[in-house]
């Protein structure tokens, strides 16, 4: 067998530093997989801190020209850049899904929500606009207008690599930044295939770099002196180590971290409506998603009949390659998560919860090297318990029934990470007290996965973020100003 770097079928990926691919530093590479199949696919080089400092330099370079530029003209980028991703829509989709494992239609669902990041970055005109007050004092004016930082950053996740991407780079550019992008080195091919096509919209070289690799382009990236602000999103650990790292070195920093999502229902809730509902927020994405659901948390007599359906949801979802028709959850991201996953379900029948569906055991007869975790349901989980504590980003449902409203309410109190949390009643009042003291930044209200559209602000609370504003909409046009006073007098 040939060795995988001379092989024709597997890509090795470039950078890309002042509008051209170039070939890296690197002396390392890491193996990216169809995760359906366990093949590799391509070869991402584990830059180094100078790759970052080339495509810093080029970003730097690119900035004087492109902060001059009106944003109506950098606008006009985004609308050429949005047109070509509507053309190849389902083409990015299937890399997503190919690199990824997500099923088609989720891998599209991904898409177009990072399409619509870049329509609402279309309004930056509006967004933009200053304000200002004439005769703050006699014959003095004062005005305030919003200016970029200078060149950004962002060091993006694995599980939406079409995605995320795209609540970072449309609004850093279009309010006149110029941007290094770093994707995960688990799928860094969709993301490629994105720059390819905004190469074609007229957009000055240097305006947009990627430099692929891992920890150690992370950390370069939050000590260059070149960069002014800098977004990530993954794990609470790194997002952490992001934010300190960054803010020490005098950078604004957006840093989303981990999540462990309640979902709350109430006795009033319509299960029947609900279920499906439910369900996908647990094992959409095959749990890989930081607002899936986590936390079944049944309240009083609905426990049996909420543990019952979930149960039948679980087991009748199919298993596969996400790229085959009929398929309903695919596979985790790699072997290394998949035996993570599992250990967690080890850790769940150890420390006593009630396992109802194993997904440990699942097999997929044509995909037998695939990166397979089957839908798991736990009852009885405590949040004492590793399973009802860790994040697990895995296809692991964990219920925990409680009493009344407010014993569910302290439990989301209780852990440190406030992501997304969802409520399913049919009482208004339950959903006003739920809103008003639930602890994560974005709450459903009969929502499964309380997902923020672009133009509103996207971010959790307590661990789950760090920081103070939020990325896409209001908050993204924010970040990426500055808000210059000028307060004048003419005599």
């Amino acid at each position: 067998m040939p060795d995988v770097a001379a092989r024709r079928d597997v890509q090795t990926l470039d950078n890309f530093v002042g509008g051209r691919w170039v070939q890296t530093r690197a002396t390392d590479f890491f193996d990216v997989h169809n995760p359906a199949v366990g093949e590799i696919i391509g070869r991402t080089p584990l830059s180094t801190a100078a790759d970052v400092d080339a495509a810093v330099q080029a970003a730097t370079l690119a900035f004087p020209a492109w902060r001059d530029t009106p944003v109506n003209a950098r606008a006009q980028v985004l609308y050429k850049f949005k047109a070509r991703l509507e053309a190849h829509f389902d083409e990015i989709a299937r890399i997503v899904t190919t690199e990824h494992g997500k099923t088609l239609d989720e891998a599209r669902g991904s898409v177009r929500r990072g399409i619509e990041c870049v329509e609402v970055a279309c309004g930056a005109p509006s967004l933009m606009q200053g304000f200002g007050l004439e005769d703050i004092a006699s014959g003095i004016d004062c005005h305030v207008v919003r200016q970029p930082l200078g060149v950004c950053a962002a060091i993006a996740p694995f599980n939406f690599p079409a995605m995320v991407p795209m609540w970072f780079l449309p609004f850093a550019i279009v309010t006149g930044n110029t941007f290094v992008l770093k994707p995960s080195e688990q799928v860094p091919l969709s993301q490629r295939k994105m720059v390819d096509l905004l190469q074609q919209c007229d957009l000055p070289a240097g305006v947009v770099n990627i430099v692929n690799g891992g920890r150690d382009v992370v950390d370069a990236m939050c000590d260059h002196p070149g960069i002014r602000a800098v977004s990530f999103v993954g794990s609470t650990a790194v997002a952490k180590h992001v934010y300190q790292r960054a803010t020490h070195a005098g950078k604004r920093v957006q840093a989303l971290g981990g999540a462990k999502n309640f979902v709350v229902v109430m006795p009033d809730a319509d299960l029947e409506r609900s279920i499906g509902i439910i369900s996908e927020s647990f094992y959409g994405c095959a749990g890989e998603r930081c607002l899936a659901g986590s936390m079944l948390v049944p309240i009083g007599d609905v426990h049996r009949e909420t543990r019952d359906r979930m149960v039948a949801a679980a087991q009748a979802l199919k298993v596969g390659d996400g790229a085959q028709p009929g398929v309903t959850m695919g596979p985790v991201i790699s072997a290394r998560h998949r035996e993570r996953v599992l250990g967690y379900i080890e850790k769940g029948v150890a420390e006593g919860a009630k396992l109802l569906v194993d997904g440990r055991q699942t097999r997929v007869a044509d995909r037998p090297n695939g990166y397979f975790v089957g839908p798991t349901v736990f009852d009885e989980v405590s949040t004492k318990m590793t399973i009802g504590h860790d994040e697990i980003f895995g296809p692991v449902a964990s219920m925990c029934p409680v009493k009344t409203l407010d014993e569910a309410i302290a439990l989301m109190k209780s852990h440190p990470n406030a992501n997304a949390t969802s409520i399913f009643t049919s009482s208004g009042k339950a959903a006003r007290e739920f809103s008003k003291h639930a602890t994560a930044s974005m709450v459903g209200v009969n929502i499964g996965v309380a997902a923020p559209m672009a133009y509103f602000p996207f971010g959790g609370a307590k661990d789950s973020f760090f920081g103070d504003l939020k990325v896409h909409g209001r908050d993204g046009i924010e970040f990426y100003t500055d808000k210059k006073v000028t307060i004048s007098r003419w005599f």
